[in-house]
Parts: C-alpha cells; structure tokens; sequence
C-alpha cells in the first residue's frame, strides 16, 4: 500500500467533473510526477488530494489514515505540505520570516528545521533578512518549498515548481527536490516540463482529461514510444 494515495477521484468544481475515476499515488522517499496536456486535470488531481475540492467518489489515504473529509489545514497537521504555483510566499516578510511563517503548526524549537533548510537552500541564508518580494522567481520558489519543509511534512506536495524559471534554476530546484526526497519525504508535483521530470520520478503519471492514461516508473515512461510521441515531442 502507498503512504499517500488519492483512489479512483473523480470530482470537480461545482458540477462539472474534472476527474474521473483518477488515482494517484507516492510512497515515502519517492518522487512521483503528474505530467499530461493543459486541462488534463493535473493540478486538480493534487489540489484534490489535498482537500481543495470536494470529491463526488473515491478517497484519500495518508499512512492507514482515511482522509477524505480532512480541511486542507488538518491535512497540513497530519504531514502534508503543500507549495502552490503562485502567490506562494509573503512578499513584504523577509525570507526568515517566511520561514518562520511556516512554522504555525509546531510549538516546539524549530531552529534546527530552519537550520536544515538554509542547509537545502544556502541562498536562502544569505538573504534570510531581505523581503521575498526582492528575491528572483527560482529564489522565491526556494522560500515557498522551505516554508512548506518547516511544518516536517511527511508528503511535500508541489504544484507547477519550475513554472517560470530558467533552465538552469529549473536543473537546481530538481536535484533539491531529489535532497528532499533522499531524506524519506514523499514529493509529489505537477510538472509542464515532463521530460525533465520524468528524468527524476520513481513513478509517473499521465493524465488526459482527469483519467489515467499512463502509469509507469518515469524511466519507462521515458522511453515508452507513445507517450514520447503523444507528450513529448517525439
């Protein structure tokens, strides 16, 4: 059994369906991609997992944890954090502030945690007291995933991570999603750019129109002849 599974979703905004009978999984320490076209349900399927829409059939599983009725907040407090594509830091707080931001849930010392994220993200140390708003998009993307770190999710949840940044922050905020993973945390992301995030999944899947359409390891989905002509550009 997975750590974290959303089982046979199907589900939408007011009364349109954009799943349909849709699972997504991940276990601890992996890295499990959703990829697929624009409107094939991708972000749905993860705001769906955690709680940001009301499921018409299926369930949400957390550990043995049936969390289907949970608030996004409670699901927080059960070990999910979650990073959303924008407007995902404070702007005029600082960088440490953000951080601390992120902390909200813990009423014990989290110095060591922040310490471990200026550890993940050196940058972020060395700006700790400049306003987020100052910072590029890859360095604020770095505030968002950390202050998501600070509450120690058991699942980070990333939605749209590298959107917006060059290649080569794309390649660096990457191989710190494989750190945290590496540390037993489940990653969980949509991603435009799926050939570049297959590369790093443990499991991929494909959605078109809020179904399955491919579910594999991302090395298979890599070479799968189909999916390569069919999602990524042959």
């Amino acid at each position: 059994m997975s750590f974290l599974i959303g089982e046979n979703m199907t589900g939408g905004y007011g009364g349109a369906d954009i799943l349909h009978s849709c699972t997504i999984a991940v276990e601890k320490g992996e890295i499990a991609v959703i990829v697929g076209p624009n409107g094939a349900g991708k972000s749905t399927a993860m705001k769906a997992m955690f709680g940001m829409l009301s499921l018409r059939e299926g369930q949400v599983r957390l550990g043995e944890k049936d969390i289907t009725k949970l608030s996004p907040q409670d699901r927080v407090v059960a070990g999910m954090g979650f990073v959303p594509q924008t407007s995902n830091v404070f702007v005029t707080m600082t960088v440490q502030e953000n951080l601390e931001m992120g902390a909200y849930i813990r009423n014990d010392d989290f110095s060591d945690t922040m310490a471990q994220v200026f550890d993940l993200f050196p940058i972020l140390k060395e700006k700790r007291k400049q306003p987020a708003g100052e910072l590029s998009g890859g360095q604020r993307q770095q505030v968002a995933v950390g202050r998501a770190l600070m509450t120690q999710p058991s699942v980070l949840m990333l939605d749209e991570p590298t959107a917006g940044v060059s290649p080569i922050v794309m390649d660096e905020l990457f191989d710190r999603i494989l750190d945290v993973a590496a540390t037993g945390i489940a990653v969980m992301m949509v991603e435009q750019n799926a050939r570049q995030a297959l590369a790093i999944a443990d499991r991929g899947y494909v959605l078109v129109q809020g179904r399955n359409r491919f579910t594999d390891t991302g090395e298979a989905l890599l070479a799968n002849p189909e999916v390569r002509a069919s999602f990524l550009g042959g």
